[in-house]
């Protein structure tokens, strides 16, 4: 498991959106935008994305402890902050119109049931010439 996929966990689990993300990493002095946080949250295999590297992980946690616990001179509650968390998520979910699935008017049309010998087979082109190869030996043994 590397830090990209223990950054993507925490991320789901605490039900964090990129911009909070941006925040928490603020609290401990560390600027990174918004686009370099979705680099570290796609695929492997996409060719915009990026390793999460150590600093980045590292900042991200202790931003997390002083955006959970607070700080010793304003001290919070860490369920609370994780319940306003899951309360703001469900106002935005809550908040976007959904649309309504209007489905197709149905055309009657006859299709025809499939018949393999009904496809049109192509000749076959020979691409490669057949090449008799002398490689300096005889064939009389």
């Amino acid at each position: 498991m590397n830090n990209n996929d223990i950054f993507k966990k925490l991320r789901v689990a605490l039900q964090l959106r990129d911009d909070q993300i941006v925040e928490i990493m603020q609290l401990v002095d560390f600027r990174i935008s918004a686009a370099e946080l979705g680099a570290f949250f796609r695929n492997a295999d996409h060719p915009k994305y990026m390793d999460c590297g150590d600093q980045v992980l590292r900042n991200f946690l202790n931003g997390l402890v002083i955006h959970l616990r607070g700080t010793k001179e304003e001290p919070k509650n860490a369920m609370d902050v994780i319940k306003q968390n899951q309360e703001a998520v469900k106002k935005n979910v809550i908040e976007k119109p959904k649309t309504e699935f209007k489905p197709k008017p149905k055309t009657i049309t006859k299709k025809k049931p499939f018949n393999p010998k009904d496809k049109k087979q192509a000749p076959k082109v020979q691409v490669v010439e057949k090449v008799q190869y002398k490689n300096g030996k005889n064939k009389k043994s």
